[in-house]
């Protein structure tokens, strides 16, 4: 019997989770996808750790966690892309291991990832029948897709031409397209990661309506997402992950949104004589230099990109440090990457020292004086397997033109001269910079950029994955050099990390940027309640 959990108070919700805080549930109704003790681990990581999940038919059940939490692995083994390690996965009540996302689907449990994963030069209704079309006298028959086509989107309130190229349709009607190829095979479980990450807010609402039809349906819909405000706009109920383990099962009416804030970030309290200790630190925070006092170097007005951030006003001040908190998803990568020029907005203006300009490229940052340390060092940062010399200098070489190649005995000098200053580890500059641990890999790549003599620094979670030791010794060199005259474009999910080294720190939320805090504003408990929507 499936029981409907069209509104979050519904009895058959309070049957289905009890408290579900402390894990007790009734037994009027079984979850339809179930794990128990699920561990994964990956060379270094423990990437899920004995993690019990549920989830019940008619309801919307959301999946919360920073970056590294285990949302991702967790989806990967109920789909069957990774096995688990140990623990048990039920569908229906009944144990079953995937050895592939196609046995997955076979037995109802469908998937739509973040970018849509279908044939653009198809039409419609090939896409929702590719690889399974009914077929007439041993042909394909063309006009019963086109019909059942047309049946499965009218299910989703979506009335369309299914004999046009899907990449004639927006991005969202494509996701519809996609949500339409999951319900054709009678889906009994419909996992949505980052559904909306592409989305504007009309399109959104759109997808909403949707889902909250397909749950009164019966169908269970387990839902990822970083935005908060979406969170509570469509859930029943929150699993929280964090480093690897469940931290909890929740009545989406029951959590809070800032205690939902603070148990995805381990944060507790600050104890009055930290806060204190805190705001010594911040004592830069209104100093001379005001923001009055000093032209910005660079400024952002109403600079935004269709479905990646909203129009947003910034400025950075020469000698000092702008923050970017929020949550992964909140769009602090993305203003990084509009202000570099990696992506190209469609929205506001930019001006450096006063004066408007077109970043097309990041070659056109660069040569405005700015540099860019990326979130991901291995992927978007190092050459691994390149040297120290050949890393640090790599910024400057492409600011030169490869034409005017940098002779090998001042590249040499350049490297020494870094690899002392910020005290890198290692034996020589010629050692593969691949081999350096972490910390000593990051203070590379600010080497790659201050050889360039940059006015701006941008810094993407420079710190994650480095040692504490090497934490504060990079913290302490950007302080210096921040005092010559540098300005930078800090971001780090670590709030305290944020504050220890900011001048100012610029809150964002959803995409959009919701507050800007310095002076004794700048604490954790307004920071963390302002990226739940209860601050001020």
């Amino acid at each position: 019997m499936t029981h409907s959990a069209s509104e979050p108070n519904s009895p058959a919700i309070k049957a289905v989770t009890g408290d579900a805080r402390n894990g007790a549930a009734s037994n009027t109704l079984e979850p339809i996808l179930a794990t128990t003790g699920v561990s994964k681990t990956f060379p270094g990581v423990k990437a899920l750790q004995g993690v019990d999940f549920r989830l019940f038919p008619g309801e919307i059940h959301t999946l919360m966690g920073q970056n590294g939490a285990g949302k991702s692995t967790l989806i990967n083994v109920l789909t069957g892309v990774v096995a688990p390690d140990a623990g048990t996965i039920r569908l229906g009540g009944e144990i079953v291991a995937f050895a592939s996302p196609q046995e997955a689907e076979a037995a109802g449990v469908r998937t739509l990832y973040q970018e849509v994963n279908l044939c653009p030069n198809l039409s419609v209704a090939e896409n929702i029948f590719a690889g399974r079309q009914p077929k007439r006298f041993g042909a394909i028959d063309w006009p019963d897709i086109k019909r059942r086509a047309q049946a499965a989107l009218a299910r989703l309130d979506v009335t369309l031409d299914v004999t046009r190229s899907l990449d004639a349709y927006p991005i969202a009607v494509q996701q519809m397209v996609a949500i339409a190829r999951a319900l054709s095979v009678d889906a009994r479980v419909l996992i949505l990661d980052e559904p909306t990450s592409s989305l504007d807010d009309g399109e959104v609402a759109q997808l909403f309506k949707i889902l909250r039809h397909l749950k009164q349906s019966g169908i269970a819909i387990l839902f990822v997402t970083h935005f908060i405000e979406q969170t509570y706009a469509i859930s029943d109920r929150i699993t929280v992950m964090r480093n690897g383990e469940r931290e909890g099962e929740y009545l989406a009416r029951d959590l809070p949104a800032d205690q939902l804030v603070a148990k995805m970030v381990g944060h507790e309290r600050m104890s009055a004589r930290l806060r204190e200790a805190a705001h010594d630190g911040h004592a830069v925070h209104e100093g001379p230099q005001s923001k009055d006092a000093v032209q910005p170097f660079v400024e952002l007005r109403g600079v935004g990109r269709r479905g990646t951030l909203q129009p947003i006003d910034l400025d950075v001040q020469p000698g000092q440090i702008l923050g970017l908190a929020g949550l992964l998803g909140s769009g602090r990568t993305e203003t990084a990457r509009l202000l570099f020029g990696a992506d190209r907005a469609d929205s506001g203006t930019i001006l450096i020292e006063g004066r408007p300009v077109r970043l097309r490229s990041p070659r056109d940052a660069v040569r405005h004086g700015i540099g860019y340390c990326a979130e991901d060092r291995k992927k978007e940062g190092i050459v691994a397997e390149l040297s120290i010399r050949e890393n640090i200098l790599l910024a400057l070489q492409a600011r030169r033109g490869w034409l005017r190649k940098i002779k090998r005995h001042r590249a040499q000098e350049i490297a020494d001269m870094w690899i002392e200053r910020l005290g890198i580890k290692a034996a020589d500059a010629e050692q593969p910079i691949g081999l350096l641990s972490g910390g000593n890999q990051q203070k590379a790549l600010l080497a790659r950029w201050l050889a360039t003599n940059p006015k701006l620094l941008i810094l993407d979670e420079p710190t994650r994955g480095i040692d504490v030791a090497a934490k504060f010794d990079i913290m302490d060199r950007l302080l210096a050099l921040c005092a010559n005259g540098l300005s930078i474009l800090f971001i780090s999910s670590e709030i305290s990390e944020v504050l220890r080294v900011s001048h100012r720190v610029a809150v964002l939320r959803d995409r959009r940027k919701i507050a800007e805090v310095a002076g004794k504003a700048s604490n954790e408990d307004n920071i963390y309640r302002l990226i739940a929507g209860s601050g001020e």
